[in-house]
């Protein structure tokens, strides 16, 4: 949504609270702000808010509106959609996943959903006997009894571990997800290496790591990817991405928030005590404004740049490691598993050279500065729960959209070249893909209105330059444990120490992913402390 981008001036001199960032948890922040009667001013260095969760029309020439970088939502609260009256929702997608593999020179698939008896079949197929079925069902019942435990605090005051703890009060459950390496209770309680790597994804989402790094960031990572909405699952925003953003927008408007856009923050001086005064830039100047409080919705080396301390100051630089493709397509492809629908298997979350030990040796090749020879991918077809993306001509041809994450591609692998990294990961992509397909996907690439087929590519350098992620990492910085660790992180996990400062974006405790979490907490601590 664009707002105000003018530079005239704004209403006041002197604001309760100046957001500098319009992604989303700036405006949730700015909604909840605004809503108990603050005056609030958010900062937009570009023309429109929405930052990373936005919808676009990529393609020149064709009515699609492709979520262009973060596309499912799980962590979002259904207490802020309440809160603020968001005019937004999501739609949960028949079929949770589908693993094409090939036994025996059979191809097949493990689809888990469409019922109970259909996924304990599809494993049964997979593995000849219902052990890994069993498995599956006590696994997740377990992160399932978790999730609903651990949820609900997302939104309160940081407990403390022990406090935690004694919240999901299920030792084994604890020690399994918090204590010891994920890879140790994926090994224990599966057998099959597909089964096993289905499961190890959901730690290595925007995450560089092995099954058994000691430092359990893969845990953490799998932690936010398990509890979302207490249910854990990942659902489709209707109308896109950039619905929930335009519907946040429209709240802090509503509420009496002023937007504007096109306004680049430089600077932020504070001397802990009085108001802070924040300096920024537009197409025809330098100006600045004051506000009693600041809420950054950037990481914490942007932060530390802005205060002008030293960005080490926020953490070890961090480094992003996905690779994002969006595509539009003229029809979905043929299965070389003619026993799977495409619209059922594209359905879901579609795995692609994701097994156990194909995860581990995709992370030991770029460990070592190499492009993985078989690039582990999953893919998402938004337009098949929602087609309202799609403009009504090309819904009724059947056109589809498709969405490829890519995993183990660390920002390092693109620093000598990243034109030519960008391509030759494309294609060894396209390729895997293509091994479980009766035709070339390339077939069914629709073209825009210039003649060329739609499909762009984007490594971490890219989203850096793009969106300002720092070092392409989607989670700002790696996700942390959703309690207090011993460090300084303040009640609601947002403050700094300026006290009229707070990190309100995806680097905060209990940020990352579309959540809204982070904002809605600077805006607790905010309202609490005044």
């Amino acid at each position: 949504m664009t707002a105000n981008s003018g530079s005239r001036g704004f209403a006041q001199d002197v604001y309760d609270a100046v957001i500098v960032g319009g992604g989303h948890n700036g405006l949730v922040a700015a909604a909840y702000l605004a809503g108990a009667g603050r005056s609030v001013l958010v900062l937009e260095r570009l023309g429109h808010t929405g930052g990373a969760a936005v919808s676009t029309r990529p393609f020149a020439g064709v009515d699609a509106r492709l979520s262009r970088y973060s596309y499912l939502v799980s962590l979002l609260p259904a207490k802020i959609v309440r809160d603020l009256g968001l005019r937004f929702e999501t739609r949960r997608r028949t079929v949770s996943s589908y693993t094409p593999y090939e036994r025996d020179g059979r191809p097949g698939g493990l689809l888990v959903g469409g019922g109970e008896d259909r996924t304990r079949r599809s494993f049964a197929e997979l593995t000849g006997s219902d052990r890994e079925y069993e498995a599956w069902r006590a696994f997740y019942g377990t992160t399932g009894k978790l999730a609903r435990k651990v949820f609900p605090t997302l939104t309160e005051p940081l407990p403390t571990r022990a406090e935690l703890r004694a919240r999901i009060d299920d030792e084994p459950a604890w020690r399994m997800l918090f204590e010891e390496p994920l890879g140790r209770a994926v090994e224990e309680r599966f057998a099959d290496d597909l089964v096993r790597g289905v499961v190890l994804t959901d730690g290595l989402i925007g995450t560089f790591a092995d099954a058994d790094d000691p430092s359990l960031v893969q845990n953490r990572c799998f932690l936010y990817h398990v509890i979302g909405g207490g249910t854990g699952d990942w659902d489709v925003p209707v109308g896109g991405m950039g619905a929930l953003t335009d519907a946040l927008a429209e709240a802090a408007l509503a509420a009496g928030a002023e937007i504007a856009t096109g306004h680049e923050a430089l600077r932020i001086h504070t001397d802990g005590t009085g108001p802070a005064e924040v300096t920024f830039r537009t197409a025809t100047g330098e100006g600045a404004v004051v506000g009693r409080d600041v809420l950054v919705n950037a990481s914490p080396r942007a932060l530390a740049e802005l205060l002008g301390e030293d960005p080490a100051d926020g953490g070890p630089a961090p480094e992003g490691a996905q690779f994002n493709v969006n595509m539009l397509l003229s029809r979905l492809p043929r299965l070389r598993d003619t026993s799977a629908d495409p619209r059922e298997a594209f359905g879901g979350t579609f795995h692609i050279a994701e097994g156990y030990e194909q995860l581990r040796r995709a992370h030991g090749e770029a460990a070592a500065g190499e492009l993985p020879s078989v690039p582990p991918s999953e893919i998402y077809c938004h337009s098949l729960a929602d087609p309202s993306i799609l403009g009504p001509e090309l819904a009724g041809q059947g056109y589809q959209t498709l969405t490829l994450f890519g995993l183990h591609t660390p920002a390092r692998l693109f620093e000598k070249d990243n034109r030519q990294a960008r391509e030759v990961l494309l294609t060894a992509t396209l390729a895997q893909l293509d091994a479980h397909l009766a035709e070339p996907l390339t077939d069914c690439l629709a073209f825009d209105g210039d003649g060329r087929p739609c499909i762009e590519a984007k490594t971490p350098p890219d989203l850096e330059r793009e969106l300002r992620l720092p070092g392409g990492h989607i989670f700002h910085r790696d996700l942390s444990w959703p309690y207090a660790d011993g460090q300084e992180a303040g009640r609601w996990g947002v403050e700094t120490v300026h006290r009229n400062v707070l990190l309100c974006g995806a680097g905060a405790v209990r940020g990352g992913g579309v959540s809204g979490i982070p904002g809605h907490n600077a805006a607790m601590a905010v309202l609490e402390r005044r």
